[in-house]
């Protein structure tokens, strides 16, 4: 068995050019997928965070540009199961140049004595909190954004408004730190009322804290039902839910990630089965020799796809590598609804890229070794000759 393994590792690097660019455009497959695989389990499968998971977001039924009533707030807080209702108005406006990515991040007017019970997982220095509380023109920002803006405690930020005709000239007063959102903007709701002709009584969403977990969907339901006869109607769902709808304006995230999943397995296929096709039509004579000498053909075929194997193996290990790299630069790219900080690579996410990249060596090695296996041992050394 053991020389039957040598005689795999050394045939599969015989033609050396050929094997390295077959590694090679497996590995390149296998560090793309294994990066959109990472998105679509943060996006879908990963668990929201404890705190995360109690927060829920109520809109306008109709779409996330339709404001909702402020008067709804009073109401909601007389829903069962309701713990904190807080007005989070999203502000939008523009940065400096709205058309550099690291200027757009999210914005919002909030209440800010309600802030730190809806988010108790943001660290920040009490100090700092208290000088965001008692200061009507303060912000707080997260940790990463001001790494990337360059801001520090007591730099002053101008936002121009889109939505709301206001200047806002802020003051940061504090930054926080979170594993969840890093990259958001909070500043006082009473600051841009002040800063309008005229106050608007509407807000973009409302933030409602509830009791517990078992609590989310009965208190979702209830807080709809409260409004269905209204004339501005509610959708209430939990924060993740409301990251990943807005991120679905983009377009169906999950479609998107699949087709290119599946594009980039499909050509690396082809591109595999093509060369193992070449290597193995130049080894007929091999192939009839290795009969001659007792080989079945069933130990040929087993011979050829460990081949293949070993080397999507090694494109596949290459690729996590890749990956890795990629995913760490990923992480600092500036998000507006869903934080990529916490995007890696899961050991499942790992096996899965390994499987089915010895699985892609493999089937491609199946059609050329099947017809080597199968031929005489005359046609294979007549075919050579």
């Amino acid at each position: 068995m053991l020389s039957f393994a040598l005689l795999i590792a050394r045939n599969s690097l015989r033609s050396r050019r050929r094997s390295v660019l077959t590694i090679l455009s497996i590995a390149v497959s296998s560090c793309m997928m294994g990066v959109l695989m990472a998105m679509y389990s943060l996006f879908f499968l990963a668990e929201p965070a404890p705190d995360q998971a109690l927060r829920l977001i109520v809109r306008n039924r109709i779409s996330f540009a339709n404001p909702i009533p402020v008067s709804y707030v009073e109401k909601i807080k007389s829903v069962a199961g309701v713990r904190e209702v807080m007005i989070q108005q999203w502000f939008g406006g523009t940065y400096k140049d709205a058309r550099e990515p690291e200027n757009n991040f999210p914005r919002f007017a909030i209440e800010p004595g309600k802030l730190f019970r809806l988010h108790p997982e943001y660290a920040i220095a009490r100090w700092q909190a208290d000088h965001f509380l008692k200061r009507l023109d303060s912000c707080i920002i997260g940790r990463t954004l001001a790494d990337r803006l360059g801001m520090k405690l007591g730099d002053r930020i101008t936002l121009r408004g889109d939505i709301f005709p206001a200047r806002l000239d802020l003051v940061v007063a504090g930054i926080y730190e979170s594993t969840i959102d890093n990259e958001t903007m909070y500043f006082h709701n009473q600051y841009l009322k002040e800063s309008l002709p005229k106050d608007p009584n509407y807000a973009i969403m409302l933030m409602v804290m509830v009791d517990d977990a078992d609590s989310v969907a009965p208190v979702a339901r209830r807080i709809d039902a409260l409004f269905h006869n209204a004339p501005v109607q509610t959708k209430t769902e939990t924060e993740k839910a409301f990251r990943l709808n807005f991120l679905s304006y983009v377009g169906n995230i999950k479609l998107f990630l699949f087709v290119v999943c599946a594009s980039l397995g499909g050509t690396v296929l082809l591109v595999a089965t093509n060369s193992i096709a070449i290597s193995v039509r130049e080894r007929a004579k091999e192939v009839g020799i290795m009969k001659a000498l007792g080989f079945s053909a069933d130990t040929v075929l087993c011979l050829i796809a460990g081949e293949a194997m070993l080397m999507g193996l090694i494109g596949g290990l290459i690729g996590l590598c890749g990956a890795q790299i990629l995913i760490a630069a990923v992480r600092d790219w500036p998000m507006v609804t869903v934080s990529l900080t916490t995007l890696s690579l899961s050991p499942g996410i790992m096996a899965i890229e390994l499987l089915l990249a010895a699985a892609c060596g493999i089937v491609a090695a199946i059609p050329a070794a099947w017809r080597a296996s199968r031929r005489p041992i005359t046609e294979c050394l007549a075919q050579a000759d």
